[in-house]
């Protein structure tokens, strides 16, 4: 799995001419790692100097650490989902019975599987809302790194949003398309905005 798997090897099967992980687990991991910049930069603003802001860093960091365990896994769970989706057209096909059970399979798993991206996008956007409820706060020392928080939510948010897409346009059941497409639609717009207007203000801040 890849949450206890060490960064070179999970690395060398995402190069491999495999299927899994591929672009969702990544997504994951860009969540991951920017839950765990916001945490690190909220653990760097404690002590005497930043007392008055104690209740929020102590909020924010227990928040990001909880979101780094939900983003790995989702990492962990988009690689099944698509595991899935790969073996469901591998079932046994050619009589009407077959057929059918293999197409229903089929159905299900692609469902199955952009459920999980949509969970990220999510994700994605709490990060940000973190990062962006610590940025006054912060400790300016670390505050470049609340914008590498924002861009990596911004680069799950964006590649959680094309997942969604191929898996939608393969499910056959437009009333199930048009709901998950409705649960999803604009979410990761709003994470892209709020992102690129704190790496923004960052950036603003460092160069005064």
């Amino acid at each position: 799995m890849i949450s206890s798997e060490t960064i070179n090897n999970y690395l060398t099967r995402l190069a491999s001419r495999q299927p899994t992980p591929g672009g969702g687990a990544a997504a994951a991991l860009h969540a991951a790692q920017g839950a765990a910049l916001v945490a690190m930069v909220a653990r760097y603003t404690t002590g005497a100097k930043y007392e008055q802001h104690a209740a929020l860093v102590s909020r924010i960091i227990a928040a990001a650490d909880e979101l780094v365990d939900e983003a790995l896994r989702l990492a962990d769970a988009d690689e099944l989902a698509f595991q899935a989706v790969i073996d469901s057209y591998k079932l046994p096909s050619g009589t009407e019975a077959l057929n059918e059970a293999r197409s229903a399979a089929i159905q299900d798993a692609l469902v199955h599987a952009a459920r999980t991206p949509a969970q990220l996008i999510k994700v994605s956007g709490a990060v940000v809302e973190l990062a962006t409820e610590l940025f006054d706060a912060a400790n300016a020392n670390v505050i470049s790194d609340i914008a590498a928080a924002a861009d990596a939510a911004r680069a799950a948010a964006t590649t959680a949003r094309v997942n969604i897409d191929i898996n939608i346009v393969a499910i056959e059941d437009g009333a199930t398309r048009a709901r998950l497409a409705e649960q999803t639609d604009g979410i990761e717009e709003k994470v892209v905005l709020a992102a690129d207007s704190l790496a923004k203000r960052v950036r603003e801040r460092i160069l005064g």
